[in-house]
């Protein structure tokens, strides 16, 4: 976890949330009443957000006292309880919409997740994402597709060279998109792994006549468009099959024999898990 990240996060959303103060809670609770309550899972599925949870609860009151009973990762079913916490009951309140909206909608990404990666079982293949994220949650739903077992593909645009179709059009073509890159790590002196997006076959082997690439993205293939691109491949480079990936056909992308699939709808449009914080 990225305290330093986490703790801004969580500062600025409940500034979001709060205002000039919680004007339900200090008119109708009185000053200094404590209070219980739980996490309620109403849905089966993934938990997730339990460890980030613990924090938001930790920056709205350090004197708020917490009990967990399902940590992160762990499949859970309608009625179960994650966790409980004591005090305040203005400070339980102010930060009770911020935990669930995080829970639920990290609980919706893992559980997603963590059921197509055991479509995935039986293949090779490695489910990624992308960064079709919700602005500002990137991390957090990042985080999510890592406990429900996928894999993290670069964080923003600063930590992989990733050239794609626009590139190398602006560019003026692959190789000449490839070799400017090259250069300006050296430039640079840095040291990023560099992908490369491919519409066609005949793209692809423009790609392999230049190399000096890390990782092909194969983006939009038929079926038997990216058997034939794997097998040119030949373990030369890691392969990536990306474009109109959906739950119902990942493992028929999965048995062309692709290193990593990646999948938007991960992030982008997930269901969120239901879950309530209940008074005891």
């Amino acid at each position: 976890m990225d305290k330093e990240l986490i703790g801004q996060f969580i500062k600025n959303a409940i500034a979001e949330d709060l205002g000039d103060g919680d004007h339900t809670s200090l008119s109708t609770i009185p000053a200094g009443a404590q209070g219980k309550a739980k996490l309620l899972v109403k849905e089966a599925g993934i938990l997730a957000g339990v460890a980030l949870a613990m924090e938001i609860f930790n920056a709205v009151d350090t004197v708020l006292q917490t009990e967990i009973f399902i940590n992160d990762g762990a499949e859970v079913a309608y009625g179960d309880v994650a966790f409980t916490v004591e005090g305040s009951s203005h400070s339980i309140l102010l930060a009770e919409r911020l935990v669930l909206n995080c829970m639920q909608r990290m609980s919706g990404i893992a559980t997603i997740t963590n059921r197509i990666v055991k479509l995935l079982t039986p293949y090779n293949a490695k489910l990624l994402d992308t960064r079709k994220t919700t602005p500002g949650l990137r991390y957090l739903e990042k985080w999510a597709v890592r406990i429900g077992g996928g894999v993290n593909h670069r964080i923003g645009l600063y930590d992989m060279i990733l050239i794609k179709d626009n590139h190398v059009d602006y560019a003026g073509g692959i190789a000449n998109a490839i070799e400017a890159a090259k250069r300006y790590l050296k430039d640079h002196n840095k040291q990023l792994q560099i992908e490369i997006e491919v519409r066609n076959l005949e793209e692809l082997d423009q790609v392999l006549a230049t190399g000096g690439v890390n990782r092909i993205m194969l983006d939009n293939f038929s079926f038997e468009d990216l058997k034939q691109a794997v097998k040119l491949i030949d373990g030369q480079y890691i392969t990536e099959a990306s474009g109109g990936i959906i739950e119902d056909n990942i493992t028929e992308y999965a048995a062309c024999g692709v290193d990593y699939i990646s999948m938007g709808a991960l992030t982008h449009s997930v269901k969120s898990l239901d879950m309530s914080l209940k008074a005891i």
